[in-house]
């Protein structure tokens, strides 16, 4: 297959911004309870500094971070050595040590309500000093255990709802683990803090590619007009990994596929696909808009959700476990890597499009990507003449989105061979790539979230009422999965393509999965 880059010149950029132009948040102290962790080394200090750089920080503005190790002066140090490694940074660079300077620490343990006041008393001290004020942006990095014993907390000892300032708390997924669980934990925190104060994250929704979905859509006069029942076929979802678990078998054994990743980030992606047109990019208008997509999705049946899960294999070259071999994890273990849906829109824009999702852990190549394959066209003139092309049958026309590694958006369409004998048309590929057209980003998509979170704005955040509209739709694959251990597994190598009974789930609608 042909394929044409897409080139950006510098008449296209010359309307692109060069220097931020977002409101620069107030004067905030984020408090990071779980600190220790590898998400606040690994993605939160370096997008913190990412902002900090292009001028989107308050210059009064502090980070603390909670934990229960006596770390002190040492945190501060090992956030700089993880900006450095993590951030695409330099250690010369300018705004780095004066930055490292905002960076506190406190230890405590969560359940000591008695530390939640000295812990008041010491971002008081804090804001004094920094001239800060009553801002509090509290983010939850911790184990979903430890959410309400600090929200609770947070409330009791009034730091909830102080007397001037915003506070916001940003929970991290899961955001319970069935239906019933994330009611309850949408209660508890609701219990202290207003729907408007919380901000669930899901760092997909940081990643320009997916933000470029709406764009796509609806700023461009070309795709809208087509992007329903009437010239769309189906749509592909898929969220592949090389990696396997990584040493975190205990927690993967209570997640498995479907509530690691389907359930919220491969859903997120569907209703931005999906959605109606918002009356405008604020949060209230595009959650709706959201919310409906997934209320609208009738009940999956169990004959449309398959599993699988890895035996021992090969990723680039390397013998790798399979998932019963990993550390920490139940040799008989029944728990999903693999998970595949088929599931149906049941609106005015999507009926009878059907909507397939797979995502899965140690298969052949790391990659996220929507496919949206139109209808052929309704009589093919071409081809006919097999022994003339090489190209076999007319191929359909496939818009791709890539969302990871290498984020793009592709178009496949027919085009004419330079030939003097019959036509011939053969599929070429236009390819518009984000790093060739506007450089590398080392961005990780928590920049544009937390500042976000920081400014108030909900948009790119998950409410309450998706988190437990998503639930109720994948609660009872799950517990039908749970009631009944598979016999089959495992039932795909390490380095596949997944299982068989995902490539049946397509086939008998007379499809296929991309090739990954």
């Amino acid at each position: 297959m042909a394929t044409a880059q897409m080139k950006v010149t510098p008449e296209d950029l010359s309307n692109v911004p060069t220097t931020p132009s977002e409101r620069i948040p107030e004067p905030t102290i984020i408090v990071i309870f779980g600190a220790s962790g590898d998400l606040t080394k690994r993605k939160l200090l370096p997008a913190l500094f990412h902002l900090e750089q292009v001028g989107l920080l308050p210059k009064e503005f502090a980070i603390v971070g909670v934990a229960r190790r006596p770390l002190g002066d040492e945190f501060a140090a090992d956030m700089r050595s993880g900006i450095l490694e993590f951030g695409g940074v330099t250690a010369d660079e300018p705004h780095l040590e004066e930055f490292v300077k905002k960076v506190h620490y406190f230890a405590m343990n969560f359940d000591d309500g008695a530390a939640y006041a000295r812990l008041k008393s010491e971002l008081d001290g804090i804001a004094k000093a920094n001239g800060i004020g009553g801002n509090r942006l509290f983010y939850l990095a911790t184990a979903p255990e430890y959410f309400n014993e600090i929200v609770q907390n947070l409330g009791s000892h009034g730091l909830a709802k102080p007397a001037q300032g915003a506070v916001r708390a940003v929970v991290e997924k899961p955001f319970g683990h069935d239906l019933e669980s994330a009611r309850e934990l949408n209660r508890q925190i609701n219990s202290v803090f207003a729907e408007r104060q919380v901000f669930r994250i899901d760092h997909y929704l940081g990643k320009e590619t997916v933000q470029n979905i709406l764009v796509f859509r609806f700023a461009n006069g070309m795709f809208e007009p087509v992007w329903n029942r009437n010239y769309i076929d189906h749509v592909q979802i898929t969220a592949a990994e090389t990696l396997g678990v990584e040493g975190r078998g205990p927690f993967y054994e209570k997640a498995g596929a479907l509530r690691d990743v389907v359930q919220n980030h491969v859903m997120e992606l569907l209703s931005f696909v999906a959605m109606e047109p918002p009356t405008s990019f604020e949060s209230q208008s595009v959650r709706l808009e959201k919310l409906k997509v997934w209320q609208a999705i009738p009940a999956i049946p169990m004959t449309d959700a398959v599993r699988g899960q890895y035996s021992p294999g090969q990723i680039a070259g390397k013998d790798v476990l399979g998932y019963r071999e990993e550390e920490r994890v139940d040799p008989e273990s029944g728990t999903e890597t693999y998970a595949a849906v088929k599931l149906g829109i049941d609106n005015w824009r999507w009926a009878g499009v059907p909507f397939y999702l797979r995502a899965g852990k140690r298969l052949k190549r790391r990659y996220t990507e929507i496919s949206i394959q139109f209808k052929q066209p309704p009589q093919l003139i071409f081809n006919r003449n097999a022994s003339v092309s090489d190209c076999g049958e007319i191929q359909p026309n496939v818009i791709t989105m890539r969302i990871q590694p290498d984020e793009g958006i592709s178009l496949r369409f027919g085009a004419k061979v330079p030939t003097t004998q019959a036509m011939s048309v053969c599929p070429v590929t236009m390819d518009f790539d984000y790093a060739a057209a506007f450089g590398k980003n080392s961005a990780n998509g928590y920049e544009r979230l937390l500042l976000d979170a920081m400014l108030g704005d909900q948009t790119l955040f998950a409410h309450r009422d998706g988190v437990e509209t998503t639930w109720a739709l994948y609660t009872p694959i799950l517990e039908a999965w749970a009631a009944k251990k598979p016999k089959t597994f495992p039932n795909y190598a390490a380095g596949s393509a997944g299982p068989q009974c995902s490539d049946e789930l397509l086939k008998r609608d007379g499809h296929t999965w991309r090739k990954l």
